[in-house]
């Protein structure tokens, strides 16, 4: 049986870029641009890559990328826009708790959610950020968003969501402060017209949590960050305000 985030990604490509929290890649590349002291020699790995946005950028100013991602409709999205964009990337379809990549890459991204912390267990998710550790070279760095725990403590989820997605609307949220999932029920509208309805269940993190998972795998020099769109900074401070962390971290 498929899961929810399977059914959202099978044919929404196109609806997809057309997001609002998709409209900060420029940003967000140069931000990964910096952390990679604009090194184009490095290897890039990134996972949930989606429609392409980051990787394709990222492959236009000079890097090497690889982009796996668990819906197929995202990828052949991906490889489209990267052809004409007129660059590579080495896009594969893959599940992020599969991966068999060892020690390959400088920098490993899972921006936007793109497979972590969409899982339905805690375990399955630590298993992503476990294989997104062990793709790393000594040295290499993981940075990733996630749902912040913080934000539905102090607001509402379904009405951040309904105000920030163009397609989309979230119904009948309801947040579990035993587990930090939400509960919700999505109705949104895929690229042949038709619309659908899915049960989702996310989970939010608090820092402590991040940082924990991060030292448990052996990351070092972690940063937990506000995430803005597009405006990507380390100085930023996570407050509630921010409903995502932006986690900065390097493997010893």
């Amino acid at each position: 049986m498929s899961r929810w985030y399977q059914e959202l990604f099978r044919n929404y490509a196109n609806n997809y870029d057309k997001e609002n929290f998709t409209q900060g890649t420029l940003g967000e590349v140069d931000f990964l641009e910096n952390e990679l002291n604009h090194d184009k020699t490095k290897n890039i790995l990134d996972i949930g890559c989606g429609t392409g946005r980051h990787a394709i950028e990222l492959a236009r100013r000079g890097y090497r990328v690889t982009g796996v991602d668990l819906s197929e409709n995202q990828l052949n999205r991906a490889r489209e826009k990267a052809k004409e964009a007129g660059v590579e990337v080495d896009f594969q379809a893959a599940d992020a708790r599969e991966l068999s990549f060892l020690q390959e890459f400088d920098l490993a991204m899972m921006i936007c959610e793109g497979a972590f912390p969409l899982m339905e267990t805690d375990e399955m998710n630590f298993l992503i950020l476990k294989n997104a550790v062990t793709a790393l070279k000594p040295g290499g760095k993981l940075i990733f968003t996630t749902l912040s725990a913080l934000f539905p403590l102090f607001h509402s989820v379904k009405d951040f969501i309904n105000a920030n997605s163009t397609n989309g609307v979230s119904q009948i949220n309801t947040f579990d402060l035993m587990t930090f999932r939400d509960h919700s029920i999505l109705t949104f509208t895929d690229d042949r017209g038709e619309s659908h309805t899915l049960e989702c269940n996310e989970r939010y993190y608090t820092p402590s949590e991040i940082e924990w998972l991060l030292k448990s795998l052996g990351m070092s020099d972690i940063a937990l960050c506000g995430c803005e769109l597009g405006k990507f900074n380390r100085a930023k401070i996570l407050t509630p305000q921010d409903y995502e962390i932006l986690a900065i971290s390097r493997k010893l």
